[in-house]
Parts: C-alpha cells; sequence; structure tokens
C-alpha cells in the first residue's frame, strides 16, 4: 500500500493533470481546500471515505492511489523499444500447435483493466480447446488472415478486419494461409 505522501502525490499529479485548481477539486469531492492540500502534502493520513470521494472526483480507481506504484498517467510504448512478453505455444502446450508471440504495449502502466497486445501468429497444424474468461477481446488484424473460432461459429477476418465479443464464449483465434499479425485488446474485470 502506497505511504501517504505517495498518495498525496498521486492526488496533486492527478489533479494537474485535469487542470484542477485545489480549490475545484474540493467542490467536486465535497471536501474543504484545507483537507485537500494536507492530503497533497503528506501531512495527514487520509480517511477512506475522503479517498472514495476524491478518487470519484478525479475519475479513477482507488486502487490508482491505494497501490505501491508510482507511475500514474499515460505509458508510451515506442515501436522499437517493446520488448516480447511471451511466447506461447497457442495456448495450450501441444507441441504441433502453432505458436504466438505477445508483445505488450502497456507492461508499465499500473492500475489497468484493458491488455493491448501486438500478437505475431505462427501457422500451426493443430486446433485446441477453446478458451473461456471473463470480460471481452478486441482483434484488428494488421497483417496476413486469421480465424476465431467463436462458440459453434468460425469467422474468417482479412487485413484491416476487426472483431469484439465477449470472452466468456468459448474461442480461439488461428493464423490461415501463413503467419498473421494482430492488434489484440483483453478486458478483463477484477
Amino acid at each position: 500500500m502506497a505511504d501517504d505522501a505517495t498518495i498525496g502525490r498521486k492526488i496533486s499529479m492527478l489533479r494537474e493533470s485535469l487542470r484542477l485548481s485545489v480549490e475545484e477539486l474540493a467542490e467536486r469531492c465535497d471536501c474543504s481546500a484545507d483537507t485537500i492540500r494536507s492530503l497533497e502534502a503528506g501531512g495527514s493520513a487520509p480517511s477512506l471515505a475522503s479517498l472514495i470521494k476524491i478518487t470519484r472526483a478525479l475519475g479513477v480507481r482507488l486502487g490508482t492511489l491505494l497501490d505501491g506504484d508510482t507511475q500514474v498517467g499515460p505509458v508510451i510504448a515506442r515501436k522499437d523499444a517493446a520488448a516480447p512478453v511471451q511466447r506461447i505455444k497457442s495456448l495450450e502446450t501441444t507441441a504441433a500447435g502453432g505458436v504466438l508471440d505477445f508483445i505488450s504495449l502497456a507492461a508499465d502502466k499500473t492500475s489497468r483493466h484493458m491488455e493491448p497486445f501486438i500478437v505475431d501468429i505462427h501457422e500451426g497444424a493443430e486446433h485446441h480447446a477453446l478458451s473461456s474468461h471473463e470480460g471481452e477481446e478486441f482483434i484488428y488484424v494488421l497483417t496476413g488472415s486469421i480465424e476465431v473460432e467463436y462458440g459453434k461459429d468460425i469467422h474468417v477476418l482479412a487485413e484491416g478486419d476487426s472483431i469484439h465479443y465477449d470472452s466468456i464464449v468459448p474461442h480461439e483465434v488461428r493464423a490461415t494461409g501463413g503467419d498473421a499479425r494482430i492488434l489484440a485488446v483483453v478486458y478483463a474485470p477484477f
């Protein structure tokens, strides 16, 4: 958990990024301006009730202030600096399956609910058990073509096509006719 000074710095950074004065934030969260100043200076321990009001006024989750991470705000992933996160065999472990290379586009972003990836899909010979989990997925085909098995249906997508679906329905993504590259954004609720 973050200490009082870190919480105060985060409140100040978020308030300033929204171009709010101390008085404007105080009005939005029904706190006194002195309370906001004291919290931002790390001079007082915030109550949970006041933190909830402040996070709502700032439009962030409570965890954004309470976790120990100091990164608040946007994370930029430069094309030549993104590092591969994981290499897996089509979400299964069989040797003949297609291989997926994941490149995270927001690895340093804390308190996130979405996971954006560039995924290189290498064509494989076998189909696997379908995956199912809470949340949603959005896929945009950058190069090549893919097929998305979604429930009992198979959707073929070419370069420039996209699909957005509830990931609780069993699904699998595969390359067709050679390797493919996709932008995938996975939303998983906490």
